[in-house]
């Protein structure tokens, strides 16, 4: 293919992926590294790519210090009890004792934050969550990235990470596709912060047909952050931890507003109440330490999702569903209802356009909720990504080697779901994370560990040709077609995408086989995924958007892949 390569030389940070670690990323390496060369790569747009691109109603991770209301240490021991344990409690520290500073600044850049008019401290819908008109929140975020930045690359998907051929395990930039003109980029540069999106679109989603697109998390995150570090040969970690959420029936609305603010709650669809019949059972199954019936009810204590789920699972196996949120007493209040639309309004449109085109008044009727398809990242609820240094002053030595954030490869930081055993940092956490991994990649820098880096013409060259092989596998078979896409020679992102989603629906633990596998399925599971794997090497594109699909279907692989390894 004739497509100009572009090479961008001598950076110094390169950030690849602009969401909101990338974002805090970019901001914190200028602060650090006034005359250092930073640069951001991002697939789509920085105003509005990422999680957070078409705004949030709240931010979920706020400590509130100055305000005296929570401390760093309650925030690693409400995750760890709500991850059953399995966090890194070094890192969930570090970014929590730093994450009020990055809402304060969002703050002063002009995102609104609602106060409580009686105290003055920021509006709580949550003991971690305060309340925000963020519609906007992405292009005022970005608006501070982009003036960090000496260069920002719009539409380019980075495919593949450069090794540095001077010395072992140390990367060396990293090379992509302008998914607009199909321009080879080349980035070399001494440290890369992966900043990627987690993903969606692994599992055989819910919405299907006419629905198809409609999911939880961004249908765009096709689990770059993890595709680009397995490529690299970085170390992961806790990839087994998909996020199954309760959300509104086929919109995927978010029901924390309805429960922390609305103090609406959920019924079955005999208008009992229902999850307290389950927690006895589950609290002999999973021990007092995570689940204590008694004292949750006395003091508030929260109940780990996970169990929720399983409870409202139950419910529904039993016969005794669908599962409702109890909007109509609530939506009675003008002012309650007027906020149970703002908060779909500013941040998933969706949901309100299907109440209003399937006729759901929500102050007339109950509307459903139902448990989302798994999806896999490490921000939210989660903490899937890859194994990483921690800070120096907390970290035990096993858990600390030079550099915050750093991973298993020299010169690799990662931020927001990139970083695994993190959950709970959400959109200001994965922030906090952009800049911790930035400060610690410009020391890095400081310290000398960059220098010397060597890529050849050949790697370049090698990765070129890899990159667009399924448009030279087009051109060579389209005149094979026997009828619509079959063609005997190769399979097109979609049929390739049908078949993940199908095989990882079946064999590890989808929502049609109700969220269970075993390790006899989990077996013939990787075996499909390397028959899967050997067809991709025939994968075709017909353009340059179906060679982004095509990529996108790779990096799905891969963290497929290790999501069952895990498992």
């Amino acid at each position: 293919m004739n497509y100009k390569t572009i090479v961008e030389d001598d950076i110094d940070v390169l950030v690849c992926g602009a969401g909101l670690g990338g974002t805090g990323a970019a901001f914190e390496a200028r602060y650090w590294g006034k005359d250092k060369k930073i640069v951001i790569a991002e697939k789509a747009n920085i105003d509005r790519s990422g999680a957070v691109a078409q705004g949030l109603y709240a931010i979920n991770c706020y400590m509130g210090t100055r305000f005296g209301e929570n401390n760093p240490e309650d925030h690693v021991r409400y995750a760890r009890i709500d991850l059953m344990g399995i966090v890194r409690e070094d890192l969930l520290f570090d970014m929590a004792r730093h994450v009020d500073s990055a809402v304060h600044q969002f703050e002063e850049w002009g995102l609104p934050l609602m106060r409580n008019p009686k105290t003055g401290a920021y509006q709580r819908e949550g003991r971690w969550q305060i309340m925000i008109h963020g519609e906007s929140y992405k292009p005022i975020v970005a608006e501070a990235a982009k003036k960090s930045a000496d260069k920002v690359f719009n539409r380019v998907c980075v495919t593949h990470l450069l090794m540095d051929e001077s010395k072992e395990n140390r990367v060396a930039g990293a090379v992509g596709f302008n998914v607009r003109t199909g321009n080879y980029h080349v980035f070399k540069s001494k440290a890369v912060v992966v900043a990627a999106g987690g993903a969606s679109n692994i599992f055989k989603p819910r919405s299907v047909g006419e629905g198809a697109g409609r999911v939880w998390y961004a249908p765009w995150s096709s689990g770059s952050a993890y595709g680009l570090l397995i490529g690299a040969g970085a170390k992961m970690t806790q990839m087994e931890n998909r996020i199954v959420l309760a959300r509104f029936k086929d919109g995927y609305g978010p029901v924390g507003a309805y429960f922390l603010h609305l103090k609406t709650y959920t019924q079955n669809g005999l208008g009992e109440e229902y999850e307290s019949k389950w927690f006895p059972d589950l609290e002999k199954m999973v021990g007092k330490r995570y689940l204590d019936v008694e004292a949750s009810h006395r003091t508030h204590r929260p109940i780990p999702t996970c169990l929720r789920n399983h409870a409202l699972i139950n419910e529904v196996n039993a016969g005794r569903g669908p599962i409702h949120m109890v909007t109509m007493e609530a939506f009675q209040d003008p002012h309650l209802e007027e906020i149970g639309w703002h908060n779909f309004l500013g941040m998933t449109v969706g949901q309100a356009v299907l109440w209003a085109a399937t006729d759901v008044n929500p102050k007339y009727e109950n509307p459903e909720l139902t448990t989302s398809e798994p999806y896999v990242m490490g921000s939210h609820a989660t903490g899937c990504g890859a194994w990483c240094s921690g800070p120096e002053d907390v970290s035990p030595d096993e858990y600390f080697w030079g550099y915050n954030r750093m991973t298993t490869v020299e010169g690799l930081f990662g931020a927001g779901d990139a970083v695994g055993g993190t959950p709970h940092a959400f959109s200001s956490g994965s922030f906090t994370e952009g800049r911790l991994a930035a400060k610690a990649a410009c020391k890095y820098i400081d310290d000398g560990k960059g220098e010397g880096i060597r890529v050849s013409d050949a790697q370049i060259d090698k990765r070129k040709a890899e990159i667009y092989k399924p448009m030279e596998h087009y051109k060579i078979y389209r005149n094979e077609i026997t009828a619509g896409s079959v063609n005997p020679n190769y399979i097109n992102p979609r049929q390739g995408l049908d078949r993940l989603q199908k095989l990882m629906d079946e064999y590890c633990g989808g929502v049609t086989f109700n969220y269970m596998t075993n390790e006899k399925l989990l077996s013939i599971g990787l075996k499909k995924l390397k028959l899967l794997e050997e067809d991709l090497e025939k994968v075709a594109a017909e353009n340059i958007h179906e060679l982004l699909r095509a990529w996108e279907l790779k990096h799905r692989h891969l963290t497929s892949e290790a999501v069952m390894h895990h498992t």
